[in-house]
């Protein structure tokens, strides 16, 4: 197996996989030879995303429906999900509880580690991300699920204004904000065989922000 396709076989639930980051994550898995479930709202913008990486030479189908929590045990849905599962941002296992077989994999922020005047409450957020992020390593890791997050930086994407972010992205260390598949790459990483000690772990992507 090729680097290229170090994810073959396996499937991979991308939440907000039609805009910014998840639809750059979505691509770059596909790219990589995982099966995707585009989700999102918008069925326009989630069929070009299955089509873009059906063009590629990739699987792929989109699911409408709003994103969401639920309360309780998740093991039930750990372990419905396929053999060998990526879902990023929500759970993936083993049916028959073998070892090794999902991740789990969370996008936070720098804002998690850092105080952004204005930024209180969205910061609150990732903080309590990351958190989670830990705890839900110490619960499903046993069984095989990694879990990680990417404390991402300043990325330029229709969530915000170019301006701002342009002038926030200065501020680093790389001295510029960074374009999602930049983000889209280490979500890839910690989906792969190469990631397969990593768990519990929160990766700063975020040009240095969180350095100094």
């Amino acid at each position: 197996m090729n680097d290229q396709q170090d994810l073959e076989g396996l499937s991979a639930l991308v939440t907000g996989a039609t805009s910014g980051i998840g639809k750059a994550a979505a691509e770059e898995l596909g790219r990589h030879g995982a099966e995707i479930v585009v989700h999102g709202r918008d069925a326009d913008r989630g069929s070009a995303v299955v089509d873009t990486i059906t063009a590629e030479g990739g699987k792929a189908c989109f699911v409408a429906a709003d994103r969401g929590i639920g309360r309780g045990d998740l093991r039930p849905a750990v372990r419905r999900q396929r053999p060998g599962g990526v879902l990023p941002g929500r759970c993936a296992g083993p049916e028959d509880g073998r070892p090794g077989s999902g991740s789990i994999i969370s996008l936070g922020s720098m804002a998690g580690q850092i105080g952004l005047a204005g930024g209180a409450a969205y910061g609150a957020t990732k903080a309590t991300l990351a958190a989670m992020t830990r705890s839900w390593a110490a619960e499903f890791s046993p069984a095989g699920v990694r879990v990680n997050a990417i404390a991402a930086g300043p990325v330029l994407t229709n969530g915000a204004a170019p301006a701002r972010i342009e002038a926030l992205g200065a501020t680093a260390l790389l001295a510029r904000a960074a374009q999602p598949g930049e983000i889209a790459s280490v979500i890839a990483f910690l989906a792969s065989p190469k990631a397969s000690y990593l768990t519990g772990a929160v990766i700063a992507a975020d040009g240095g922000h969180t350095a100094i």
